[in-house]
Order: C-alpha cells, then structure tokens, then sequence
C-alpha cells in the first residue's frame, strides 16, 4: 500500500498543477477535494455508513488531518510546474521521511517510538545530499 501511495503522489502533481494553473490554487484544491468525496461517499453509501458514527472517538488533532492533504496538494500544485515533477517528488517524500523520523523518535501524535539511532540520522544526511543531486 505503501508503494502504491507513492505512486499516487508521483503521479498527482502534473493534473494538479494544470488545474491549478488553469483555475487557481483554491478552486484546484476544492474541485479535488470535492472528487475525493465522492470516491470515498459512494463506498460508505452502498455500504451502509461504515464507522463514521464513531468520530467522536478520535482525538481532536486527528480530525484536522485534511488540513494537511490541503497543504500537500498547494506545496504540489506551486512547485510541480516551477521545479518539475521529480524534484516535487523527492522533495514530497523527504519531508514526509524527516517528519515522520521526528515524529517517532518523540513518540509524538500516537505514533510509535523509534529512537533516531546514529544510523538513521546518517540516512537522514543521504537523503539531503539525494535532494541535492535532484535539484542541482
């Protein structure tokens, strides 16, 4: 599921950044979001709702997650057209790496806790030089 995620984000930023261009950022991000949805209601609708009725369970922080799909597709939107598809890429990625090193090394938002070994932070510096060469 990972991989194919990856390809999603791979493969979202060129109709991103041509509707965005071609409508704005905003109306882009709603006209996506909208789709979204409706991919995601008519599963719940066939299927009777699912656990939706559950949400009062979930954290308060939790429910503000689409804030970051938000900002994602901005950040792809804005830079897919200005430094190409494979540096918006790597650049996507890294930063999901480097947050979620930092978010496990601190156990922060329920995330499991993974200390950053010697190691892993030697693979953190890679990544950047990675970044560095795509770039350049």
């Amino acid at each position: 599921m990972g991989l194919i995620g990856g390809v999603a984000v791979g493969l979202q930023p060129p109709p991103a950044s041509l509707m965005s261009h071609r409508l704005g950022v905003m109306e882009s991000l709603f006209i996506i979001h909208i789709g979204g949805a409706v991919m995601v209601a008519i599963p719940r609708l066939v299927m009777g709702g699912g656990n939706l009725g559950a949400w009062r369970s979930v954290p308060w922080y939790a429910l503000g997650a689409g804030v970051f799909g938000l900002v994602v597709l901005s950040a792809v939107s804005f830079t897919s057209p200005r430094l190409g598809v494979a540096t918006t890429a790597i650049l996507i990625v890294s930063g999901q790496l480097v947050i979620g090193a930092l978010l496990g090394h601190f156990g922060l938002l329920g995330t499991f806790v993974r200390a950053l070994s010697l190691a892993r932070m030697m693979g953190i510096l890679v990544l950047f030089l990675g970044i560095w060469l795509v770039v350049r």
